[in-house]
This record gives structure tokens, sequence and C-alpha cells, in this order.
């Protein structure tokens, strides 16, 4: 287990380097990626992003592919990962292109286009998903997320 830690991080530090190729996940099958997921590990190349890496925390998405290869995705922050009738959530609508495991969406935050691309992923523990977007200069972030069996007490 330690060595694919390893492994994802050094592949999240390479794809912060290699912007311009980016491909996603070969024979992406978004029925199989569907299903709740947790953000546990984020790297960022914006500067102002620095100040808050301390204050990140595990977030729990909820991917759900629809009929017209669409896939909504629910974000709740990590205080919420046992879906207490207190926690917020955010849906944002991850359009489909014509690239299977490539996505775009509409900021609303940053009022800009983004695009995620799933890049790799087993399905059922991991998934390494880079997000670029592009405003005064370009940005990317990568993801990596995981699945496991929880068990809210």
């Amino acid at each position: 287990m330690r060595i694919a830690l390893v492994t994802i991080a050094m592949t999240m530090l390479l794809l912060q380097e290699v912007k311009a190729d980016i491909q996603p996940q070969k024979n992406f099958d978004v029925q199989r990626f569907a299903g709740k997921w947790y953000r546990v590990g984020l790297a960022y190349d914006s500067l102002s992003f620095a100040p808050y890496r301390s204050k990140l925390t595990i977030s729990m998405g909820m991917v759900d592919p629809q009929p017209n290869g669409d896939v909504n995705m629910t974000m709740w922050t990590g205080r919420c990962v046992c879906l207490s009738t207190s926690c917020k959530s955010k849906v944002y609508v991850y359009e489909k292109t014509d690239t299977p495991g490539v996505f775009s969406y509409f900021s609303s935050r940053h009022n800009k286009v983004k695009d995620i691309t799933v890049v790799d992923t087993n399905y059922t523990e991991y998934a390494i998903v880079f997000k670029f977007k592009k405003m005064n200069r370009e940005y990317s972030q990568v993801s990596l997320y995981g699945k496991c069996v929880c068990v809210c007490v």
C-alpha cells in the first residue's frame, strides 16, 4: 500500500508538470466510475491556494451518471462524511465531451469553464483526476480520490 501511495503521489507531481498532453483513462466507463468517492489528496499550482493547504480536509463526492452522458457530482465537506442533517452540499454538472473520461463544467465561482479528466482509476479503490482552467494564466489541479467502506458512528 505504501508503494502505491508513493506512486500516486509521484504521478500527481508529474501530471502537474505535463499539462499539455493529459490523456484520460483508456476505455473509461462512467457507469463503473459511479458512486461515492473521497478526495484524499490534492496538488494545485495556484500560489493563492498555498495559505489554505493546512485547512484542506477530506471531502466526499457522489458521482451520478445521467442518461444523456453528463455526470452530476455532488460534493460535501469533510465534516459531512457521515451525511448528518447539518451537511451542506454543492452539485456540479460535468458535461460529457467527445472523449470518454473528459468532462467540462461551468464554475460559477470563477465564471469560467473548467475541464475535468479522469486520468487513471481502477474503479474500486482510487482515481486520479486532473482539473484545468484558464484564467489570467493556466491553472491545474490534480486530485487523488479513494473509495472505502466507512462506518459512521
